[in-house]
């Protein structure tokens, strides 16, 4: 029998520890970017962090909030992706502007552009079909382009640009219309259960390739230099409590397996850690003749 601490209040320790562990995992979450925020900002330099990580972090907590109307879990698990989101959005702001500040020759902009064709499809069903002389036309004016002007932006939709946008704006929008297709699907789809599991799957699974985006990165560079190292530690201590949450708690299966692999991929980045600064350190003593 839990020990009662208050008769009046009916608070128990099994209440206490619940309400702990569920702050935990709203707050808990954002811990680990704290640190790696904190250098970017000392340094001023985001090369070592992957801005693919915010990305598989906005996808995969969207996915999850669109899980919740088709099948409920815990509110504390709800609000964490609300909370997460936020916090990508930040973190893609302060990389956007020191990248911006580190340009010696500015590069041409390049902005994300589908909010414009998909602007433009709703013009089409509120006034019916357009010419394609009207189309050429009117997506010509909204990307800045008049006469016989080359569209440079909309080359911006290359695979190669993508994520790759020179302003914060272009990040918002892109998850503005992932968002809104989303909803649209799910609420079509909302009572075909298959449909809504796969949501709940797909969403765990993107969160669970978190790590995937900065192993990649770190191989590119052949170094962990300007990750946090602090971070990944945090990823991989507040992972393993995340999936015991689940398990404890019983959320749904799709939940606990993502959240196993989602650990095994925290300890791939430490042994990153450990191997490119073991052979930096051997590199330094064979240029010393140690």
């Amino acid at each position: 029998m839990d020990w009662i601490i208050s008769d009046e209040l009916g608070l128990t320790v099994g209440h206490l520890v619940g309400w702990g562990a569920a702050g935990a995992m709203i707050i808990g979450g954002i811990a680990p970017y704290i640190p790696q925020y904190r250098q970017i900002k000392k340094t001023q330099d985001a090369e070592g962090f992957s801005l693919y990580v915010c990305l598989t972090l906005l996808i995969a907590n969207t996915l999850r909030i669109l899980f919740w109307f088709g099948k409920r879990y815990e509110i504390p698990l709800l609000l964490q992706s609300i909370v997460m989101n936020v916090t990508m959005f930040i973190m893609i702001h302060l990389c956007v502007n020191v990248r911006k500040k580190n340009q010696i020759i500015r590069a041409r902009e390049r902005i994300f552009t589908g909010t414009i064709f998909m602007l433009y499809i709703l013009l089409c069903c509120i006034n019916g079909s357009a010419q394609p002389d009207e189309t050429a036309r009117w997506l010509g004016q909204q990307s800045g382009v008049t006469g016989g002007e080359k569209p440079r932006r909309f080359y911006d939709m290359d695979r190669k640009y993508f994520w790759a946008w020179t302003d914060f704006q272009s990040y918002v929008d892109c998850m503005l219309v992932f968002s809104v297709l989303g909803a649209a699907i799910t609420y079509l789809l909302i009572e075909v259960s298959p449909f809504v599991e796969f949501i709940g799957f797909l969403a765990v699974f993107t969160e669970a390739m978190l790590g995937a985006p900065q192993i990649i990165k770190n191989h590119q560079n052949k170094s962990t230099e300007g990750m946090s190292v602090s971070m990944v530690i945090m990823w991989t201590c507040g992972d393993v409590f995340k999936t015991a949450y689940y398990v404890i708690r019983e959320a749904p299966t799709q939940f606990w397996v993502c959240g196993g692999l989602q650990v095994m991929l925290d300890i791939v980045i430490l042994l990153q850690v450990w191997w490119f600064r073991h052979n930096t350190a051997a590199a330094r003593r064979l240029r010393r003749g140690d």
